[in-house]
């Protein structure tokens, strides 16, 4: 497993204290190699692409589609077009929601399922979506322990039910939803059910095929998978985003262009209107080679280590309320302490050079099903090491003793 030091940015200090960071859920920091992709491609490849006949434009273009073989490969896909450069996860949903709203494939009455512990970027576009179509937004809720409810959602699915959409594991409880038992079921109640999965928080952790999940569409961001921000993927099945209408207009996105009518362009560049993020996706794809060579399997294992070793030092400092089970999360807690503000612990670890997230993590519909306010969020990557676990837990006993 790679060490902190192939990641400048974590050589920083907070005052004389060595920068812990567990942030990670929010983004994660870049290691060099990356840092020097985007460093390179400003000075030896920095041009428009597909429409230039230059060297410098041919070169760009080569290596951006080359980025896009990447992730089709990282993802398993079917196929390159079904590969959609988007600024992100938020970006990639609210693109499908809105296609979506154009087609006749959504109408009033219809209802569009998502899961109780969804971030904003998986309920508003929905919710936009439903304003402009009559169809009904409808919260698959939770269990006791704060896990999927399989037995509710069974109960939910009807002949209505178009659209399934669902964070692969949660953002605020770090909860692993069961996504292929999710689908199967969506799919088995009507075929034609779509279902999207929010990858955010598991693409840089866990292995993803999505032939074999069987979903319509997967997206996640850069910015949590070593890459920069303001990048992202949209993969769909590429018979479904054929038939889908375009999202916006401008160049790229068209074959002929006349003031009586325009003819679309083949997929993906559909759906990549005007000039991409070219840097930028061609960076993300160096982000995912350099996971690949780490292996999801050995990042899995070394994270499943560190959150383990948290749950087990928070619960022996007791009085810490940690959301959710132990087993079947990914790698990140979130806690809520009886008479502890979020922000006050995060505050205080920050100054002892811990870096936390706290607030409602863009999950307020379950904040409000949980009626708190907030949490406080500890999230890992593959260079986190047990030493920054075992740190964060000392620090977090002081903070506590300090704030009780």
């Amino acid at each position: 497993m790679d060490t902190p030091a192939s990641y400048p940015i974590l050589a920083t200090r907070i005052g004389k204290k060595p920068l812990v960071y567990l942030d990670n859920a929010a983004t994660t920091q870049k290691p060099a190699r990356v840092v020097e992709c985007e460093r390179e491609f400003y000075e030896k490849l920095n041009s428009n692409i597909h429409r230039g006949a230059h060297y410098l434009s041919r070169l760009a273009t080569e290596e951006h589609e080359k980025a896009r073989a990447t992730v089709a490969s990282f993802l398993h896909a079917a196929s390159e077009k079904e590969i959609v450069f988007t600024a992100g996860t938020t970006a990639g949903i609210n693109l499908v929601a809105q296609v979506l709203a154009l087609s006749p494939l959504i109408s009033a009455g219809d209802e569009i399922l998502v899961t109780t512990d969804a971030h904003h970027s998986n309920i508003v576009p929905w919710q936009m979506l439903c304003q402009r179509t009559g169809a009904v937004l409808r919260p698959i809720p939770l269990t006791e322990s704060l896990e999927f409810d399989m037995p509710a959602y069974l109960s939910m699915l009807g002949n209505r039910t178009r659209i399934v959409a669902v964070p692969y594991i949660s953002n605020a409880l770090g909860v692993i939803n069961p996504v292929p038992q999710i689908i199967e079921a969506a799919k088995r109640n009507n075929a034609s059910t779509l279902v999207l999965v929010d990858g955010a928080q598991s693409t840089a952790h866990m292995p993803v095929d999505v032939q074999t999940l069987g979903c319509d569409f997967y997206v996640f961001s850069g910015h949590k998978v070593y890459g920069p921000t303001g990048t992202g993927i949209l993969w769909g099945k590429e018979e479904l985003l054929a038939q889908l209408p375009p999202w916006q207009g401008g160049g790229e996105m068209i074959k002929e262009v006349s003031f009586t009518g325009t003819t679309y362009n083949d997929l993906p560049f559909k759906y990549e209107a005007g000039t991409p993020n070219i840097c930028g996706n061609i960076v993300l794809a160096e982000a995912l080679r350099y996971v690949q060579e780490q292996g999801l399997a050995a990042i899995d294992a070394h994270e499943q280590m560190l959150t383990h070793r948290m749950f087990d030092g928070l619960t022996a400092l007791g009085g810490i309320n940690i959301l959710g089970p132990k087993e079947g999360r990914g790698a990140l807690l979130s806690v809520v302490i009886p008479g502890v503000h979020h922000y006050d612990l995060g505050t205080l670890l920050d100054q002892m050079g811990i870096a936390v997230r706290t607030g409602h993590h863009c999950c307020q519909p379950l904040m409000q099903y949980l009626g708190i306010t907030g949490t406080t969020r500890y999230s890992f990557a593959l260079y986190n090491t047990a030493d920054e676990v075992d740190q964060a837990l000392a620090c977090t006993e002081r903070a506590l003793n300090m704030l009780r």
